[in-house]
């Protein structure tokens, strides 16, 4: 039944396709140091249920094991203001109705019962992941495969089966590399395997609703949404990665191929309901109206011009967002330095 499940799971689209036995968490105490460094930032979801996280019987009693699948959502797309996933469709509905279908497959087959998580519970999905043989974690903290490399999303389908599980993934082939910790823009690497989360960009223009420090603003550079730098100079990437075959992931108009100038100026002119309208589906929501805004101003302060400067004088003046309007001010006084054009 094993085989036949991860078969079946590749037959229908995803890439990758591995069985891990629920249970402890291998990661637990890591898992537990990393929030106690407070690396976790404001994402204060991710001390909920911490308890439940250490042991991934915990997110749905009476299951016993799992599919662990990861789907490639492509790599080799030039880098650009907006992170290749966040360029398509939410990945989220995606996935899910993916795993659905393999559940029911599952439950008319053999029985028992099932349940899909992507991102939807407190578990450690790369834990899974390595566990049902998908890969190592590398130095970026990023699991990656040996014949994939990392631009890949995780996704699980819980089951009440007790199925054969694969062979955990035991070895690390990042040997002495360290070009993701050099290249990282805001040094959010601290140690290899350890994302300090209040320092990567990511999360700066994703999970954070304050203000971006403003130490960190220019190393923020031309990103407007997520950022994917320890992705990019990692040399499994560079050797393996592939373009997506779904649909659903192929990038929205202007989100590739468009200078992030020219982006982050449509994006300050949208109002709330152009935002609702153009990001419809898109997991760049997530980042909600006013942090989008406030990436953009920001932006603007990196790469824009002096002509810019206006229009971020304007909405320094009038935006309705206090935090907006700081990071306009701050980026229109950029602009106004010597030497920029």
């Amino acid at each position: 039944m094993s085989a036949a499940l991860t078969d079946r799971a590749r037959e229908s689209g995803f890439d990758l396709a591995g069985i891990a036995s629920l249970g402890p968490a291998s990661t637990a105490a890591a898992y537990d140091q990393w929030l106690a460094d407070g690396h976790d930032g404001t994402m204060h979801y991710m001390r909920e249920h911490a308890d439940i996280r250490r042991d991934s019987r915990r997110p749905e009693p009476g299951m016993h094991s799992a599919l662990v699948v990861a789907l490639n959502y492509g790599g080799t797309t030039p880098p650009g203001p907006v992170a290749r996933y966040a360029r398509g469709d939410d990945y989220h509905r995606t996935m899910w109705d993916m795993l659905e279908a393999l559940g029911d497959w599952l439950v008319q087959t053999a029985g028992g019962k099932t349940r899909a998580f992507v991102d939807t519970a407190p578990i450690l999905e790369r834990d899974l992941a390595r566990r049902a043989g998908l890969g190592w974690f590398g130095k970026n903290s990023m699991l990656i495969n040996p014949e994939l490399g990392s631009f890949f999303f995780i996704g699980a389908l819980f089951t009440s089966l007790e199925l054969e599980p694969q062979a955990p993934f035991a070895t690390d082939h990042c040997g002495t590399c360290t070009r993701c910790l050099d290249a990282c823009p805001t040094s959010a690497l601290v140690e290899p395997g350890v994302l300090d989360a209040t320092k990567c960009i990511s999360y700066l223009t994703i999970e954070l609703r304050s203000a971006i420090p403003e130490t960190l603003r220019e190393g923020v550079g031309d990103h407007l949404y997520g950022c994917d730098v320890c992705q990019d100079v990692c040399p499994w990437n560079e050797k393996f990665s592939r373009p997506s075959q779904v649909a659903a992931f192929a990038a929205r108009a202007g989100l590739a191929g468009t200078g992030a100038r020219e982006l982050a100026i449509e994006l300050l002119a949208l109002d709330e309901p152009g935002w609702r309208e153009r990001f419809r589906n898109s997991a760049i929501k997530r980042a909600k109206y006013a942090g989008l805004r406030r990436n953009a101003a920001t932006v603007l302060g990196n790469v824009g011009q002096g002509a810019d400067a206006a229009l971020l004088r304007g909405i320094a003046a009038q935006d309705g967002d206090a935090v907006v309007r700081e990071h306009a001010a701050w980026a229109a006084a950029r602009l106004a330095q010597p030497g920029r054009a």
